[in-house]
């Protein structure tokens, strides 16, 4: 069972470390990606911890998940649901909860949260499609779910469900761009190239400037009328 469990796992690394080649720039090689990458070293000890508990190893699955955290700075819970070629990059700060479902070729980056807003058992946890993005220091809270290709802005506080091929930013995280398909482009952090902020205070300028030329021609008017 064990030799099974090893040979799944050494052929998962070598997945994984093709698919941080595509997605990160700063990866050089495959050797490099498997001794010096967090990311890596905190899922293998995952799909392990994983193992455990489905053959009802609490306790050793809890173990293992728990010196897993010591040494990368990546809490993933033993019983969370993760597809194949997730990417953690930088990994520190990251928590995966129990009931957390991830899909496939995902990529999560320092600091992000996907987490429970309830003490109640069952599902409490966010699940995300394919292909997502979420951005440094973003927060994924509830049983909520993000469809494939979206894209979670750095420091979201997301709280509802983002639809396919969406991007939300913001506290609490709104829709600001939905594309009508999804883009094959990796795009690192999730960065949006407009600020939807500084958008709407432009639109806003305009519309002062609009209404204080309006003002100026009634004050020119009332002028001429006296």
């Amino acid at each position: 069972m064990f030799k099974r469990l090893t040979k799944d796992l050494f052929l998962k690394a070598s997945e994984y470390t093709n698919s941080v080649l595509q997605r990160d720039p700063a990866a050089r090689s495959k050797i490099e990606v498997f001794l010096c990458y967090p990311g890596l070293h905190a899922i293998m000890m995952y799909r392990l911890a994983h193992f455990l508990w489905k053959k009802n190893f609490f306790t050793t699955a809890r173990l293992i998940s728990a010196f897993g955290r010591f040494i990368t700075g990546v809490d993933i819970h033993p019983a969370a649901r993760i597809g194949k070629n997730l990417f953690i990059d930088h990994a520190t700060g990251v928590v995966i909860g129990e009931t957390a479902e991830i899909g496939d070729d995902v990529t999560l980056y320092h600091g992000v949260t996907l987490g429970g807003t309830s003490t109640s058992q069952g599902k409490r946890h966010p699940t995300l499609g394919n292909r997502v993005i979420v951005g440094a220091g973003a927060k994924l809270l509830g049983p909520i779910n993000i469809g494939d290709d979206a894209r979670i802005g750095s420091n979201a506080v997301v709280l509802k469900d983002v639809p396919d091929s969406a991007t939300a930013v913001g506290v609490p995280a709104q829709i600001v761009q939905h594309r009508k398909k999804a883009e094959k482009s990796f795009e690192a952090y999730a960065a949006e190239k407009t600020d939807p902020m500084m958008k709407a205070l432009e639109e806003l300028k305009a519309q002062v400037t609009t209404l204080e030329e309006k003002m100026n021609e009634l004050n020119k008017k009332e002028k001429d009328i006296s």
